[in-house]
C-alpha cells in the first residue's frame, strides 16, 4: 500500500475490509490482503457492528477551544493594524512577545509568545524583518549619488590608465 492515502483511499479500505468480513474472511486474513494492522480490521468490525456503514467514515478531531473568540481575534487584528505605538509600545515593531502582551492585557487570555506565530498567520499577518536604515536618511542624495557622482567616479575598463604587465592566466607562467 502507499504510504500516502487520502480521505477517500482509507474509507474504500474499511469497506472492504467489511465486505471481506462479511464473506467470512478472517480477521488476520483482512488484515494480511489489505496491508493494514490486525487491531484496525477488528476496530472496524465493532465500529460497523454497532453503528453500520456510517461509523466507518472519518470522524471529525476537534482540537481544543480557541482562547479568544471570532470577534476577540478582529479586535487584536485591528490593534496590531494601528500599531504598536497605538498599543502603548514604545517603537514601531511587533513581536510575538508584545503581541502576547496585548493579547494578556486587552483579553485577559495567555499565549505562549512561541505560538502566537500562527494565529498572527491565521489573521493575514507574515513575518516581516524590519531593513535597517538610519532615520535621518536622504532618499533623494543616495539616488543623487547612484545616478551622477557613482557612474563619474566608477572605473571602467580601457579608462587610460596603466594596465598590468603581469598576466592572471596561469598557462602563461614563465617558471617553466
Amino acid at each position: 500500500m502507499s504510504t500516502t492515502t487520502t480521505t477517500a483511499d482509507k474509507i474504500v479500505r474499511r469497506r472492504v475490509a467489511v465486505e471481506f468480513l462479511g464473506k467470512g474472511m478472517s480477521t488476520a486474513d483482512v488484515a494480511l490482503v489489505l496491508g493494514v494492522s490486525l487491531s484496525s480490521v477488528k476496530r472496524w468490525k465493532r465500529a460497523y457492528r454497532l453503528g453500520g456503514a456510517a461509523a466507518l467514515e472519518p470522524q471529525p478531531r476537534p482540537g481544543p477551544r480557541a482562547k479568544l473568540t471570532s470577534s476577540q481575534r478582529e479586535r487584536l487584528r485591528r490593534l496590531i493594524v494601528a500599531g504598536p505605538r497605538a498599543a502603548g509600545f514604545s517603537t514601531e515593531l511587533w513581536t510575538c512577545a508584545r503581541v502576547a502582551e496585548l493579547v494578556r492585557r486587552e483579553f485577559g487570555v495567555e499565549y505562549h509568545p512561541d505560538h502566537l506565530g500562527r494565529i498572527l498567520h491565521d489573521l493575514g499577518f507574515s513575518p516581516q524583518k524590519p531593513q535597517r536604515r538610519a532615520a535621518e536618511r536622504n532618499e533623494a542624495a543616495i539616488e543623487r549619488w547612484r545616478t551622477h557622482d557613482w557612474p563619474r567616479i566608477k572605473k571602467r575598463p580601457g579608462d587610460g590608465g596603466q594596465h598590468s604587465s603581469f598576466s592572471t592566466n596561469p598557462a602563461s607562467a614563465c617558471n617553466r
